[in-house]
């Protein structure tokens, strides 16, 4: 790996994470894989060293520092071991995101403590039945009554759903303006009016709970908007700028630790009486792994570098970026690494196999990499017309 030239607080948050993946994660994963089971020991564990505090600025608890490279360190380094328990910390992450952006002091004073101290799980809540990529599809409502919001509606396919204790969610309060009528509510496990539906049986991440979120007649304070009425979706697409190299960071940490178990199982596995990493072609193999992982890593640390620098230009098509290629490589890398495993590749006695699925919703999730593209390619063209270019 490059030195990246991390700071000493960045580089001690890495080896902290790098501890819990190896001495708490990687024994379990298997269990969790094949249970579903959400992984509370392994969060516990996190809490307990404040690997939570990345998350939050340090008058409300946290470590503050460069929180976004923070956050990609710790994600990327849980992933290695284990894509869907690493989803415990960056799901929290997605969730507190809209918080940090939008709340009010009291608001963070409220609500960011117990998250640096990872007493509370976070998740977000915008995609619904109607309203996948199309998020401007949304239906959920939020009506004003009196001195609370009624929330009705449901949520689907939300990470940390039925665990976290803080959610952020995406309503309409002015349902006739459509998208410019969306709002951003915390409502709180326990509010009544506010339940779960089934736990997703999923192809990969399978230590992550998906879940739905119903709300029927939801009374949520008003003191819980987040920003203004009719800013939700403005909210919610400054939390993508800065979760998606969350989510290149984990599609590098699943495509690093496939590419390590490969390297390794290649100078184990003989064939023709040699080690199978004797043959070129598979050499050949490992180092187009071995590069376009490294280019994942270069990508989505800078961009959480530019973010951090709080540049003038929103980093939203280089988030974008960071997102969508990482999880590419990180479905090519973990295809290949099955099939230098070969024949064991595809069977669950070995690790490999998981990381392949683990992958995959790398490239659905935060919005699908047909959905970054589309993005990149009209900030590219709005940049020229104006004629301001790529550069800035």
């Amino acid at each position: 790996m490059l030195d990246y030239l991390l700071t000493e607080e960045q580089e001690a948050v890495r080896d902290l994470a790098r501890t819990i993946a190896e001495e708490e994660i990687r024994p379990v994963a298997a269990h969790y894989d094949v249970t579903g089971e959400f992984p509370w020991p392994v969060v516990r564990k996190m809490a307990e060293v404040d690997l939570f505090g990345v998350l939050v600025p340090e008058e409300y608890g946290g470590l503050g520092g460069t929180m976004t490279m923070n956050m990609v360190l710790v994600t990327e380094e849980l992933s290695k071991a284990c894509g869907g328990i690493a989803l415990a910390f960056a799901g929290t992450a997605l969730g507190v995101l809209p918080i940090l952006i939008a709340g009010n002091e009291e608001q963070k004073r409220r609500f960011l403590p117990d998250v640096a101290a990872g007493r509370r799980l976070c998740a977000f809540a915008i995609t619904e039945p109607q309203a996948g990529s199309d998020a401007g599809g949304i239906r959920t409502t939020a009506l004003r009554d009196g001195d609370h919001y009624v929330l009705n509606g449901t949520k689907q396919w939300i990470t940390n759903g039925g665990e976290a204790e803080i959610y952020t969610v995406v309503a309409l309060t002015n349902p006739a303006k459509g998208p410019r009528g969306a709002s951003v509510l915390v409502v709180e496990k326990g509010t009544p009016g506010f339940s779960f539906g089934k736990k997703e049986d999923k192809m990969g991440i399978r230590a992550s709970a998906t879940r739905e979120l119903v709300f029927q007649d939801c009374r949520v304070p008003v003191e819980n908007l987040l920003g203004k009425e009719g800013t939700g979706f403005i909210t919610a697409m400054k939390t993508f700028d800065a979760s998606r190299p969350g989510v290149g960071a984990q599609a590098v940490g699943i495509a690093q630790g496939a590419l390590d178990l490969a390297v390794a199982y290649a100078m184990e596995r003989k064939q023709f009486g040699h080690p199978v990493s004797s043959f070129q072609g598979l050499r050949f193999l490992l180092a187009d792994m071995a590069m376009k992982v490294e280019a994942a890593r270069a990508l989505v640390y800078a961009v959480a570098r530019h973010i951090d620098a709080g540049s003038k230009w929103r980093p939203t098509m280089y988030s974008a970026m960071a997102k969508c290629f990482a999880s590419d490589v990180a479905m090519e890398v973990t295809t290949n690494a099955v099939q230098v495993f070969g024949g064991y590749g595809y069977m669950r006695d070995y690790p490999i196999e998981k990381y392949m699925r683990d992958a995959k919703i790398t490239q659905i999730y935060e919005g699908t990499n047909q959905i970054q593209r589309d993005e990149i390619s009209k900030i590219l063209i709005g940049e020229h017309v104006a004629g301001r270019g790529s550069g800035s």
